[in-house]
């Protein structure tokens, strides 16, 4: 008995100075890394120095730094960044949601300059700027051959600061000087809400700024008090980028009760990992739900899509999402400067982290690769379920996403559409409601004439494949053997520009609707004309009307 206690004190003693040296071993490892992190610091202060002094021009001080600033960044994600004073109102818009400035959106060819979007309630809509309107000056400079990024600087300012601008109506041409107070502009977190399938509740977030959470919650009471036969609710989080955290818990809160784990975070700093849980009482912790995610949701909407899945309480219709799992926190940096940093990963309830992308290793040229399939790792749903780690939110229920022709992308890139719907509401007064409003046989045939004469050529998928086997078979030396039947298929495949706007006619169709519908009702008119057609809601509405089916897909 003695042998064994001496032999086990003997382990206990190799143990701890194992422990020791492992300590010791990792505290000159960090004394030897922050000695390499001065010392090379000692190094490129001199080296500026130097080279300040003796370079035969003038260097740019700030120029320069910015460079190795950004140097350095290349080695980490894209979502670690500098940000100087100057652009602080970016950092401060991803945040609140707010900045300051006009309340539109607008496109410039260096041509000219259009109104795309009008935000309702924003100074250009109390000044009736409409749509479609051209913008032809701002403060007494033409916008002519300005690029899009001063035109915006332009637009924005410190609320209560005047814009003057010159207008032209693109109907009359008659051109309007107008004087714009500035305001602080709110982009509302939540877009749209409404009611879909006669008794499924819809809400459209694009993103997660301050107050989210509110807003969602404001949007799903109203639809529970003006429908109390609320059959389901769709949260449509698609194309939404993210935002706070903080605010996906609360968005999460909605649907699950309270004491729930929603996300946990993990990072270098362990005294700031945490796990963030919900903290009030659900509106409603039973009603079926439908998430939409698609390719650009991340981040924070991940967060709530990934928590619905794991604790099966919704289920999640469409693509898989970004895969986004990092958090980011700022730091302060001298002379209100701020370093954007990436601090940690985000992990599901099931304990999943979702990054897509490695960017911890590199390939020998710096480029980063996704996480590969056979390295991801499965994890069990609060009832069972397998999913996986490492590519984004999975959808439970997957939907293909909607591709346009070559015909319509063409007529979107070169404005067709957008200036058809122009000139259609300068003659209709009035339209039907959005969301009921179609076009008729001969308005599409309006349209097609309206493209007569105008260039909208492009090149079909089909017909660059050909071409690029054409190139190939050249260079390999096969085309004089195969020449003939290459110009018969050629011949064969070239296509006719009308027919393609008539094989694809349902297509242009809904978008010169929900342009249209934008005109006269504003982005909400487009959204919900938009919905008509939606393959996605229109899928999310089957499942929830069927409860068979709901059950199937959470177990």
């Amino acid at each position: 008995m003695r042998a064994f206690f001496q032999r086990k004190r003997r382990i206990v003693v190799i143990l701890v100075l194992l422990i020791i040296g492992a300590t010791g071993i990792k505290a000159y490892s960090d004394k030897d890394k922050y000695f390499e992190i001065a010392k090379n610091l000692d190094i490129f202060a001199a080296f500026y120095r130097e080279l300040n002094t003796y370079y035969v021009d003038d260097l740019p001080p700030e120029k320069l730094m910015h460079k190795g600033i950004d140097a350095i960044l290349e080695e980490t994600d894209p979502y670690t960044d500098f940000i100087p004073e100057e652009n602080l109102d970016e950092l401060k818009f991803m945040a609140t949601g707010k900045y300051g400035g006009v309340g539109i959106s607008v496109i410039t060819d260096s041509i000219r300059t259009v109104v795309t979007d009008i935000y309702e309630g924003s100074p250009m809509d109390k000044a009736g700027v409409k749509t479609g309107d051209l913008i032809l000056s701002l403060d007494g400079k033409s916008t002519q051959d300005m690029d899009q990024d001063d035109i915006s600087h332009m637009l924005k300012g410190v609320p209560g600061t005047t814009l003057k601008m010159v207008i032209k109506n693109p109907s009359t041409g008659v051109e309007t000087a107008k004087i714009i107070t500035r305001e602080e502009i709110n982009v509302k977190p939540v877009s749209y809400s409404g009611i879909v399938g006669n008794d499924i509740g819809y809400i459209r977030m694009t993103q997660f700024t301050e107050n989210s959470g509110d807003a969602v919650s404001d949007a799903f009471t109203l639809l529970k008090k003006d429908h109390p036969t609320l059959k389901g609710v769709i949260l449509d989080l698609r194309g939404n980028p993210g935002g706070l955290l903080d605010e996906a818990v609360l968005v999460a809160n909605i649907f699950v009760d309270k004491n729930k784990v929603i996300v946990s975070t993990k990072g270098k700093v362990k005294n700031w990992d945490r796990d963030y849980k919900t903290e009030g009482n659900a509106i409603d912790a039973r009603i079926p739900l439908a998430v939409l995610t698609n390719r650009s949701s991340a981040s924070a909407s991940e967060i709530v899509a990934g928590a619905m899945q794991d604790l099966d309480r919704g289920v999640i219709i469409g693509q898989r999402s970004f895969g986004k799992g990092l958090v980011q926190t700022t730091r302060p940096l001298p002379y209100n400067a701020k370093l954007k940093v990436t601090t940690a990963k985000y992990y599901t309830p099931s304990g999943r982290c979702i990054q897509a992308i490695d960017y911890s290793h590199r390939n020998d040229d710096g480029e980063v690769e996704s996480v590969p399939d056979s390295l991801r790792k499965s994890f069990n749903t609060a009832d069972g379920r397998k999913v996986r780690d490492g590519g984004g939110i999975e959808p439970d229920d997957a939907v293909d996403p909607t591709l346009l022709s070559q015909v319509t992308v063409t007529l979107l890139r070169r404005q067709y559409i957008f200036d058809y719907a122009t000139q259609y509401y300068y003659s209709h007064p009035k339209i039907a409601a959005a969301g009921t409003f179609t076009l008729n046989e001969d308005d599409f045939t309006d349209f097609m004439h309206y493209l007569d004469g105008r260039n909208y050529s492009y090149k079909t998928r089909s017909e660059e494949a050909l071409e690029n086997f054409q190139a190939t078979a050249r260079k390999e030396k096969y085309y004089d053997a195969v020449s003939k039947e290459f110009d018969a298929l050629q011949a064969k495949m070239k296509h006719d520009k009308k027919q393609d706007l008539l094989k694809n006619k349902t297509e242009i169709k809904h978008l010169l609707e929900e342009e249209i519908s934008n005109r006269y009702y504003m982005q909400k008119g487009r959204i919900a004309q938009s919905l008509v057609t939606d393959n996605e809601v229109t899928e999310a509405v089957k499942v929830l009307h069927d409860s068979q089916r709901y059950q199937q897909l959470l177990h």
